[in-house]
């Protein structure tokens, strides 16, 4: 059968795409984090669930993809956008590893015959970034990077690099995963990083838990960011040289009012 790779979007099911809601209602099986499928739970009555707590992703998409090979249809949830930040690129790094040959589900001149691998299909979703970036305002109108603080899977010497070098190409910043109760300190050494390139009064958005229960968007300003209330649920939006602050709202202008009359 089917392994179906689906994001969530940020929470709220009215903002997940039909294809992802037509999909978690048809398949047999139903595997992700205990929270992402908390999310969907409505949808997901009756279904066979495989669900694992942190730090479990390579023993679920392990189940997720033993299940489709014995022939099970099952969607693989995670949060957002299943190709940022998410469960699409272990997929492919284990069916990698184990040598199991993939096709695009939605190829017919390819799945119409089941010998000839285990299809698969992508259902994008929206990312955090995308959805607080429209709670804050339009912070990513022009060029922006994203970087993860996390150093559970990354070093933390290769982040410091990808925030000096961001800010140094006067990017917007988006920060994913900025604060834990386990990783308190990266928050403020990305700001004095930063910092170095940009200066104090450059303007931040942070947003947390973006179209949740628990939705809150301040701002702030870089040299002020670290005193700023931040979890594992927040996005951080750093602004450029040419972002600016407008009421409540945050935007990055793309650059019409040096080309046309505005």
């Amino acid at each position: 059968m089917t392994l179906y790779v689906i994001g969530t979007g940020p929470g709220d099911i009215s903002y997940m795409p039909l294809r992802a809601i037509e999909i978690i209602k048809q398949v047999d099986c139903i595997a992700g984090y205990t929270t992402y499928i908390d999310l969907i739970k409505d949808l997901i009555p009756g279904k066979e669930i495989i669900s694992t707590g942190m730090t479990k992703e390579v023993e679920r998409v392990e189940k997720a993809i033993d299940m489709a090979l014995i022939g099970k249809s099952c969607a693989l949830v995670s949060g957002g956008d299943p190709g940022i930040y998410a469960m699409a690129g272990l997929v492919f790094e284990i069916c990698k590893k184990r040598d199991i040959k993939l096709i695009r589900a939605r190829d017919k001149s390819e799945s119409s015959n089941s010998n000839r691998g285990l299809p698969l299909e992508i259902i994008p979703g929206i990312p955090a970034l995308a959805s607080g970036a429209a709670l804050a305002g339009a912070p990513l109108t022009h060029d922006f990077a994203a970087i993860s603080l996390s150093d559970l899977l990354t070093p933390w010497e290769k982040i410091e690099k990808r925030l000096t070098y961001a800010a140094m190409a006067d990017f917007v910043i988006v920060i994913y995963n900025p604060k834990s109760k386990k990783r308190d300190w990266q928050i403020t050494k990305a700001q004095e990083l930063i910092l170095e390139h940009r200066e104090g009064s450059t303007p931040v958005a942070i947003v947390t838990g973006a179209m949740r229960e628990n939705q809150n968007i301040s701002f702030t300003t870089l040299d002020q960011m670290d005193t700023a209330d931040i979890g594992m649920q927040t996005v951080v939006f750093i602004g450029s040289s040419t972002s600016l602050r407008y009421l409540d709202f945050l935007f990055t202008p793309r650059g019409y009012g040096k080309k046309y009359k505005i």
